[in-house]
């Protein structure tokens, strides 16, 4: 089985449990009086593994599908066989650990501050995506990759200064996809001139289904 697959159903399996459990969200969430406070650390990493509400899930697990399984691949071939899988797990985790650092910082003496979900380690896969294929479409919305990783990380910015009342975690939004960017840059710089390359190809007409 794929580690992609692997960290879904996980995903999935935890945060089912804290739907018919609260105890189980209360006990995992990013919470960062009690990391700060009670040095409970784990919630670093545990909330990226628990979910608000289905919808929340849905969304998450859908991205991770989508874009796991591609950027797993290229992880095999950009790292090996043996260690691209471990490069992968480490990526995603990590992702939601830097995602959370800045609430983190932000909020570690108010205790009416929680946030959940996987959204840092998407968002991570996401515009890895995008620095590997800018050019490609996407098909919601309808624009070059680039110009979706541009809006993204400019919106998240945009959105997380203004603290922008959408029950939406900008901040692990922007974190997570920054960290994606240089977690490839640093650990293959090689990709710098792989981006390079691709952006001076320019862009390509949308597919049929535009």
């Amino acid at each position: 089985m794929s580690i992609t697959l692997t960290i879904l159903i996980l995903t999935v399996l935890i945060s089912l449990q804290g739907f018919k459990n609260m105890n189980v969200i209360e006990r995992l969430k990013h919470h960062p009086w009690s990391e700060h406070n009670k040095k409970e650390y784990y919630r670093l990493l545990a909330s990226g593994f628990v979910h608000a509400n289905t919808t929340h899930l849905f969304i998450n697990a859908f991205v991770l599908y989508m874009f796991g399984m591609h950027i797993e691949s290229v992880f095999k071939a950009l790292y090996g066989s043996g260690m691209g899988p471990v490069y992968f797990i480490f990526m995603y985790c990590s992702a939601i650990v830097v995602a959370d650092m800045p609430t983190h910082f932000r909020y570690k003496n108010s205790f009416s501050y929680s946030a959940v979900g996987a959204s840092g380690a998407t968002s991570a896969l996401v515009l890895i995506y995008c620095l590997l294929d800018p050019w490609s479409w996407f098909l919601y919305p309808p624009v070059p990759a680039i110009i979706f990783a541009a809006g993204f990380i400019y919106y998240s910015h945009w959105a997380d200064k203004r603290q922008y009342g959408d029950g939406i975690g900008h901040s692990a939004h922007l974190f997570g996809a920054l960290y994606g960017i240089l977690f490839i840059l640093l650990t293959k710089p090689v990709m710098i001139m792989n981006f390079v390359s691709k952006i001076m190809e320019g862009p390509q007409w949308p597919p049929p289904f535009f």
